[in-house]
């Protein structure tokens, strides 16, 4: 996967700058056309005369250094990057990115670029466990870019712990996995809408109804359809669980009134929605400002209706292609298949109360509106989404949407 492919290979200025010259020879070998951009530092190390001969490319110092005056040397190389793989990366590299600080070749490029970008750390195991490089590196997978981690043992420093960059061979091993897991995106282009978890009907201000979900299959599905390429967008009920992919946007609401308005809002822009959440059926009628008291006797709340999310998007709908969910405790095919036809879905996924909620794995029967029904077995919610992710993809080709 990187055969081909042109990589800009960035050097920092960390003793482990001597391994990036037999990246820079795999590199070559593997069928990459090598750029090398070394910083100052980093020069202390290594010679640029030594990623010349290895890369067989000029090699890159000076921002200002303007060999051809029809081009701007770190606006060329930007653009003609595929990959930008910086390594060694020091905590001051990855300080500057995700500071926006561009005060030298290396991390100009790297702020104009629109390559992949991957990093591979190295340093003392206190500088890599330090709160500031830990946030500056958080905010760097936030924005899409791709960590190979450390390895630990003998730290040049004398210290014994993670900080070691990592070997060539694993970095280029690292960086064509990715390549090839990112290269078919068939969701490319793509808006996703995804519901998910509960919602919370307020009864007073310490007491709520609600139900079980956690939002784990739901934020599996926004997952599964960003790695293929999408753009997604989740409006969540009230959940404790995370998105590790950052290019997803989260909407965050809390009852079904205001799960139903954010939905609208997102849904005409929206190609393939997706209804996870498991949404209150009713609401009290009454909310007391004040705590209920404690009183002898029963209690009873008088409920009413919420809106159907799903059915007044299925009234609506366009070009979307909508995909509802069915939890049941009896005969979940049949009540699945009422549904989806009863709302005008294009696709359900109907899964047994039992499987569906708290756990972290699911068991799923996917059926179209064509009646045709994939059986999809016990695994981990992740996978089950990645299922129901080439489902729906499978589907819309059918129809040529």
């Amino acid at each position: 996967m990187v055969q081909n492919k042109n990589v800009i290979l960035g050097v920092s200025g960390g003793i482990a700058a001597y391994k990036a010259c037999a990246l820079a020879s795999k590199l070559t070998q593997a069928g990459a056309n090598v750029k090398v951009i070394m910083t100052e530092s980093a020069r202390e190390f290594v010679s640029p005369l030594t990623f010349q001969a290895l890369s067989r490319n000029p090699v890159y110092t000076d921002t200002f250094d303007e060999k051809d005056p029809e081009k701007i040397a770190h606006i060329d190389v930007a653009d003609w990057a595929d990959i930008a793989v910086i390594a060694p990366a020091t905590a001051n590299i990855i300080g500057k990115l995700a500071g926006g600080i561009a005060d030298d070749m290396l991390s100009t490029v790297l702020l104009a670029t629109r390559a992949s970008v991957y990093i591979a750390p190295a340093m003392n195991v206190h500088m890599y466990a330090h709160p500031a490089v830990i946030r500056n590196m958080g905010q760097l997978e936030e924005w899409g870019y791709h960590f190979i981690e450390p390895g630990a043992g003998y730290l040049a420093c004398g210290y014994v712990g993670k900080g070691r960059l990592e070997e060539p061979e694993e970095i280029i091993k690292v960086i064509e996995e990715h390549q090839h897991k990112s290269g078919r995106q068939p969701l490319k282009g793509k808006k996703v809408l995804v519901s998910a978890g509960p919602t919370r009907e307020v009864i007073d201000p310490v007491r709520f109804f609600s139900n079980r979900s956690t939002g784990k299959m739901g934020f599996a599905i926004a997952e599964a359809a960003a790695e293929a390429g999408a753009e997604v967008t989740v409006v969540a009920g009230p959940s404790n669980v995370t998105t590790e992919n950052g290019l997803i946007r989260r909407v965050d609401v809390i009852s079904a009134e205001e799960m139903y308005e954010q939905m609208h809002h997102y849904f005409p822009a929206s190609d393939i929605v997706i209804k996870a959440a498991a949404v209150a059926d009713y609401r009290p009628k009454q909310q007391h400002e004040e705590k209920m008291k404690k009183k002898e006797g029963d209690l009873q709340i008088e409920l009413e209706r919420t809106k159907d999310i799903l059915q007044s998007l299925g009234q609506i709908k366009d070009k979307q292609f909508l995909v509802g969910f069915a939890a049941e405790t009896t005969n979940p095919i049949e009540y699945g298949m009422q549904k989806l036809k009863k709302k005008n879905l294009d696709a359900i996924v109907i899964n047994m109360v039992s499987a569906a909620f708290e756990g972290d794995t699911n068991i799923a029967t996917y059926i179209n509106k064509h009646s045709q029904k994939e059986e999809i077995e016990l695994a981990s919610k992740a996978e089950v989404a990645k299922e129901i992710i080439a489902l729906i993809e499978r589907d819309m080709k059918g129809d040529r949407r």
